[in-house]
């Protein structure tokens, strides 16, 4: 299936999505070996390329990737504390999501990707979270997690424009698949045979959020060509099935 956006009319992402194919980190700095990230060359989301993305009626709330904006306190550029301060206290969506914080992440200007492997302290590029531990043939029914950012600068959110079941049937055979969990190891391996892979970025002002399936969809921040850090706050949404 793919990402699937919310949005009425092309107006509403026109100027804040792009489109880039995505390349392999080998031997880059900060990075790991293998690691995805996109190339430099963005262009914007046509018109038919919208239309292709975007969520319709018979898109079920588990695979949709929303856009949401909260109110935020006025805070100064360097205040780190008040901002981790305001993310333990907010209640993200008013009653709609839940408001047990998952944790945040600070990442500075001018990074191709955000997320790193605590272990190492190296990046990891596009990637598939795992919380649930679903299988394959499940792992569309993951929760969705929801990310605000903070400030005080400007980010972006990363998705790959194919979900990991889609990757999973071109990398596995029949039978090893039924059994396959799904990893980020699936889509880089997916990339080093050749398959494209290309990538949404989608401009996020303080203040800006998302809910997206991020057990299904390879995904990550950038603050690439921004100058100013910023703070994103997560938290995860409810489990499978629950009411």
């Amino acid at each position: 299936m793919g990402p699937r956006l919310v949005f009425n009319t092309f107006d509403d992402i026109r100027g804040r999505c792009d489109i880039a194919p995505i390349r392999r980190a080998d031997s880059e700095p900060g990075y790991d070996d293998g690691a995805l990230i996109p190339h430099n060359g963005w262009t914007p989301l046509t018109t038919g390329e919208a239309e292709h993305h975007q969520a319709d009626d018979s898109t079920p709330d588990s695979v949709r990737i929303e856009l949401v904006r909260r109110p935020l306190p006025d805070l100064g550029p360097d205040d780190l504390a008040g901002r981790l301060e305001t993310a333990t206290r907010l209640d993200p969506l008013n009653g709609r999501w839940p408001t047990e914080l998952l944790g945040c992440a600070a990442s500075p200007g001018n990074r191709a990707t955000t997320t790193e492997d605590s272990a190492t302290g190296r990046r990891i590029g596009l990637h598939v979270d795992n919380f649930d531990r679903l299988p394959y043939r499940r792992r569309h029914q993951g929760r969705r997690r929801l990310c605000l950012n903070l400030g005080p600068g400007p980010r972006y959110l990363l998705i790959g424009d194919h979900d990991v079941q889609q990757i999973c049937r071109i990398v596995h055979a029949g039978a090893e698949l039924d059994r396959h969990y799904p990893h980020t190891d699936d889509i880089r391996r997916y990339v080093s045979q050749g398959q494209l892979l290309r990538c949404l970025r989608i401009r996020l002002e303080p203040g800006d959020g998302y809910i997206v399936p991020t057990e299904l969809l390879p995904h990550d921040g950038s603050t690439a060509g921004i100058d100013q850090p910023s703070v994103a706050a997560f938290w995860l949404g409810r489990p499978p099935n629950a009411s």
